[in-house]
């Protein structure tokens, strides 16, 4: 299995430009955020749900990238485990709060920011790093994650 330093660089490669970085800032978390969503809207078994809010489907995909996360770096799963933990929170309170049902808001907002991950690429010149392996899909959060510790002198 490879090192979560040889999953950044590799991620890195294709994310040099500072408009495509930026784009990613963006709509990485976004995505994040609406896959969560999504997986918070499919039906989980009776009774499961009224335990706590996150038991769910979302809750679910948390624990596994976790895992996955921990695997690599325990530190990154960390931060992770926060940040994870605030977008469940923050989709509970949309669901609540929207007039519209959260898989309309996810739905709407995650096919904006794949316009804006595939335009960032398109100014970058090269290919998302998921064409290459899927796994990236799972890097792209910690790519960002790991920029905010070296920022901090927090080592990965």
């Amino acid at each position: 299995m490879r090192t979560a330093a040889q999953w950044l660089e590799d991620y890195g490669d294709s994310h040099r430009n500072h408009a495509n970085k930026t784009l990613h800032w963006i709509c990485v978390p976004v995505i994040a955020w609406c896959v969560l969503g999504l997986l918070w809207s499919l039906p989980f078994p009776n009774g499961l749900r009224t335990l706590h809010p996150a038991a769910n489907w979302a809750g679910v995909a948390v624990f596994a990238a976790l895992v996955y996360y921990a695997f690599l770096s325990l530190r990154l799963a960390v931060g992770a485990l926060v940040l994870l933990a605030a977008m469940l929170w923050s989709i509970d309170l949309v669901e609540r709060l929207s007039p519209l049902p959260l898989w309309s808001v996810c739905l709407i907002l995650f096919v904006i920011a794949w316009i804006g991950q595939f335009v960032g690429h398109a100014i970058e010149g090269r290919r998302p790093s998921f064409f290459k392996d899927v796994q990236f899909l799972m890097i792209g959060p910690l790519w960002l994650l790991a920029d905010i510790y070296r920022r901090l002198g927090i080592r990965v």
